[in-house]
């Protein structure tokens, strides 16, 4: 459906612009790695848990090898001459090197073709997990999800995994599709994942997988109470992203928020480590069936949604293209974009309307993630109630999947949990009540509507075809997005980024990048 009458010559034009500054950055990130990739492939070998003060093995292992070999030959190289050296398990060599009973330079590095058949059974136990929780999941939303109205999307922050179960439990019997349990304040700038269950988060609740476990197994349970599939979401960002994506993986997240700029615009984690980061993590997404949530809705916190729409949509474009080269389904791409303009804004709505029915119709298999307002709410309730009212119109009318409840105290405080169930009856009243609205809609030609939405297409093509010009690094570097100015050799986390040798090997990225092409 083309209610817009957007130009297909100007959509096509601005994929070929994304298209060409992907392959350009995923020409950068194939020369590389970094410390949390090594981790990763450490993790997807079987090396879990802590030492006695709380330092991760995957950490302590590519620490050692990092400081008394080479890191740019892969972890993989590595484990898998100490495995044909001592016949031990990686999980079991990891702890020996944290006692110093290893010393890596009496240690002769395996070739080649010795890597995989040393590691695969590690490797398969893995990826068997993971391609079992990807089945189960489809089985169930196969079974118990509608998949014709959006997933009304709410959070969960309390700090203290067990309370965020009761109040996301509370939150799923009310109505609620999908719950996200928000990541503690600075988890990000971590250079490590915390282990085991946690209690004294501070504006959120600590990522680990035993967190995962304990909130998978109680919207397991409430789903099964009401027969349905309550979806699970974290965060997948920051130094530790492709860790953390493993970790969701294993333990059946079916979203996780995995932008390529935020963690560079938002936290200052250098731009070279993100990207390498979010490839990796992105693979594994593909890999385990995990939605992922972009974070272009951010840009509009620092700049003006109106005048800045088009950062969005290039944004939009060019996350679709990483997905593309991470062998990502547009069907897993939640890309996002948010109602944020200023309610004081004359004929805002139509606005609004307009770029939602235009992100809709340019990517029409993505499951887009739509956000509430949050810049314009102030402790008038009512008002954000009424801001909230005009979103969901929005939402519904215009098919957005990832329907991300606003709520009336946004800027108040920390919702209660009959903020939530307000939020909650809201969209679901307007759902029911205006279902088939937009299917009785035209557009004027060349109207508000269709203009506003075939001048953000313009000025995000014009924009793409500048960034193919100029590098996505120096875009960035200029504060293209989001009016934030960041330096590819500045930043957190750029000492974990290490240049490939020649012999350099991932056998865990390569074995799921050739079943993901054979499944495509």
């Amino acid at each position: 459906m083309n209610k817009l009458n957007l130009s297909q010559d100007n959509i096509e034009k601005a994929r070929q612009y994304a298209e060409i500054i992907a392959q350009d950055t995923q020409d950068f990130i194939e020369n590389y790695t970094t410390v949390s990739v090594e981790r990763t492939v450490c993790r997807l070998l079987g090396i879990d848990g802590v030492n006695d003060i709380d330092i991760p093995y995957p950490n302590i292992v590519v620490d050692y090898v990092q400081k008394h070999g080479d890191l740019s030959k892969g972890i993989s190289r590595y484990m898998a001459s100490l495995v044909k050296l001592t016949g031990a398990s990686p999980h079991k060599i990891s702890r020996d090197i944290e006692q110093g009973l290893i010393r890596l330079h009496r240690v002769e590095l395996v070739n080649d073709d010795e890597i995989l058949p040393l590691l695969h059974p590690y490797i398969d136990t893995s990826l068997n997990i993971i391609k079992e929780m990807r089945s189960k999941r489809e089985t169930k939303i196969n079974a118990l999800q509608d998949k014709n109205r959006p997933l009304l999307y709410v959070i969960v922050a309390t700090g203290n995994i067990y309370e965020d179960v009761t109040q996301a439990q509370a939150a799923a019997r009310n109505g609620a599709d999908v719950i996200a349990v928000i990541r503690t304040t600075g988890q990000s700038l971590l250079d490590y994942v915390p282990y085991g269950p946690t209690t004294e988060g501070f504006g959120g609740t600590y990522a680990t997988q035993e967190n995962f476990k304990i909130m998978r197994e109680a919207l397991d349970d409430v789903g099964e109470e009401l027969n349905k599939y309550i979806m699970l979401v974290n965060y997948a960002s920051g130094l530790c992203m492709p860790e953390i994506a493993a970790m969701g993986a294993m333990e059946r997240l079916d979203m996780m928020l995995n932008d390529s700029l935020y963690g560079v615009l938002f936290r200052d984690i250098n731009i070279k480590r993100t990207l390498i980061d979010q490839y990796f993590s992105r693979v594994i997404h593909a890999y385990a069936g995990i939605i992922i949530n972009t974070g272009e809705d951010n840009y509009l916190t620092t700049s003006d949604a109106y005048e800045e729409a088009h950062t969005v949509l290039a944004s939009q474009f060019i996350n679709e293209q990483f997905a593309l080269k991470a062998q990502m389904k547009s069907s897993l791409q939640g890309l996002g974009h948010a109602f944020e303009m200023d309610p004081e804004l004359e004929n805002g709505f139509l606005y609004e309307l307009a770029q939602a029915e235009m992100a809709r119709e340019i990517f029409p298999d993505a499951p887009l993630k739509y956000m509430p307002p949050t810049k314009y709410m102030t402790g008038n309730i009512f008002k954000g109630y009424a801001q909230n009212t005009l979103f969901n119109v929005v939402t519904s009318a215009t098919r957005q999947r990832i329907h991300l409840l606003g709520m009336l105290t946004e800027a108040v405080h920390t919702p209660f949990m009959s903020d939530r169930y307000l939020a909650i009856e809201n969209a679901k009243y307007i759902e029911n009540n205006m279902k088939n609205l937009f299917d009785e809609m035209t557009f004027k030609t060349d109207g508000i509507i269709q203009n506003r939405a075939k001048h953000v297409l313009t000025e995000a093509t014009m924009l793409l075809k500048e960034i193919k010009d100029k590098t996505l690094f120096t875009a960035i570097e200029k504060g293209t997005f989001a009016g934030i100015k960041r330096s590819r050799d500045g930043g957190k986390g750029l000492p974990g980024v290490i240049l490939k040798a020649d012999d350099y090997v991932n056998p865990i990225l390569d074995q799921m990048i050739a079943s993901l092409k054979e499944e495509r």
